[in-house]
């Protein structure tokens, strides 16, 4: 009986961490796929939890996400991140609905290497206007088996630098 009831509390502390585990598979399957994930993860409404393990997943330990901005006098500077810290960023100071999409790509693949320039326009409200629009560029690792992004290197036009036209649709 001892063992009987074990086995049933054992049962029931294991269960919710098997079953709320997801499948994320299909995000890391092909180029499409990971940028597609990548868009969708970070994008929802106001006090909306965004599922940061599936943000997570897309990434190797060394990825960087590297936004252009300016310093306090105005110079452009670069602001390198891991995933972990774009995620503690992005959760303490966007208040807003925050949604991306993405208008364009251009992709070059090599071996085990794809470099994606992604143009992109946010909006505060999914049906709202364009906030801002600008260019990210993508390098993909594949390893023979996953797509995992390792850099994300990024200015959007408020940085003063409009989208050239040849990189819209």
């Amino acid at each position: 009986m001892r063992k009987i009831i074990l086995s049933i509390v054992l049962l029931f502390a294991v269960a919710p961490v098997a079953f709320s585990q997801k499948d994320y598979s299909a995000d890391v399957k092909s180029v499409d796929g990971i940028i597609a994930a990548l868009y969708e993860v970070i994008s929802g409404d106001p006090g909306q939890s965004r599922d940061w393990d599936r943000f997570r997943n897309l990434f190797k330990p060394e990825t960087r996400l590297i936004p252009t901005r300016k310093d306090d006098k105005g110079e452009l500077i670069l602001k390198a991140m891991t995933p972990e810290e774009y995620v503690q960023l992005f959760t303490s100071r966007i208040s807003t609905g925050f949604f991306e999409k993405e208008l364009h790509r251009t992709t070059e693949s090599y071996g085990t290497v794809t470099h994606a320039f992604s143009t992109y326009e946010t909006k505060e409200k999914k049906d709202g206007p364009v906030t801002n629009r600008g260019i990210n560029s993508i390098q993909i690792f594949f390893d023979g088996k996953r797509y995992y992004v390792v850099n994300i290197f990024w200015c959007a036009e408020s940085m003063g630098f409009p989208v050239p036209a040849k990189y819209l649709k």
